[in-house]
């Protein structure tokens, strides 16, 4: 079982929404937003160098009945757009802030082509007969109660207006970045008792290494090696075919 350490689960994840309420809402709503609408001061949250962090809602909602919970480095453009514009929308329709929340979460989860092979790995090692679901496709669909994905870094982080990917600052030799991110996987991961931990890429798995060596994760539940899902990686074939007995082994006694 997931250790929670004393202290972990009572600190409370702060949520940013309704200080950016009014800026989401005054985005346009007939056109796709671009970063001349969100990559902007309205929502800046720090600048540090070459860094720049802005806020997106996605990353506020966390689900405390997933199963299984994937982590990314830090969302990229193409979910921080999603996320607004389904932010948006549950807004305009005046739902709840969880609500707003969740809406931005469920739409914006590692959109486009990383979804895709992440589900076909998944796929490949029978998760989803663990899980007793009809295929991995659907914890993005009807069964989303069982997923809770999430980044290390929980806000987009950018540089130049392009993705951070880790380095140039490395992430785990800058203090700030990387007490950053051990400080909020400390946090979000103590919110749940049971969890099967999928790192998507070293960076990742160095961050949450240093959570379990605080106490505050059990390393077994996590599927360290895991090949990150990006289409620009191009080893990710061969590195899923060397480590898919272990992965199996690990999802088995997790699950």
């Amino acid at each position: 079982m997931l250790r929670k350490k004393a202290g972990v689960k009572s600190l409370p994840m702060e949520i940013y929404l309704n200080k950016y309420k009014k800026a989401i809402r005054a985005l346009p709503s007939d056109t796709e937003l671009t970063k001349q609408d969100l990559l902007v001061d309205d929502f800046l949250l720090a600048r540090e160098g070459k860094l720049e962090t802005y806020y997106a809602p996605h990353n506020e909602f966390i689900n405390r009945r997933a199963k299984v919970v994937i982590v990314g480095l830090t969302p990229g453009w193409t979910q921080m757009r999603v996320a607004f514009q389904a932010a948006k929308r549950a807004l305009d329709e005046g739902l709840s802030d969880e609500e707003v929340g969740k809406r931005a979460k469920e739409s914006a989860s590692f959109a486009g082509s990383m979804r895709v092979n992440l589900v076909s790995m998944l796929q490949a090692l029978g998760l989803h007969q663990l899980l007793d679901i009809p295929s991995c496709e659907s914890l993005f669909a009807e069964h989303r109660s069982l997923l809770h994905t999430t980044s290390v870094l929980r806000f987009p982080v950018f540089v130049g207006g392009r993705n951070y990917s880790g380095s140039q600052p490395n992430l785990l030799t800058t203090a700030s970045l990387r007490e950053s991110a051990v400080a909020h996987m400390s946090r979000e991961l103590g919110s749940f008792e049971r969890i099967l931990v999928i790192p998507l890429g070293k960076t990742v798995e160095g961050v949450l290494k240093l959570v379990v060596q605080a106490g505050n994760l059990d390393e077994w539940y996590c599927l360290w090696g895991f090949p990150h899902p990006s289409g620009a990686n191009g080893h990710r074939h061969q590195q899923f075919a060397a480590l898919q007995d272990e992965f199996r082994a690990r999802l088995k006694a997790a699950l």
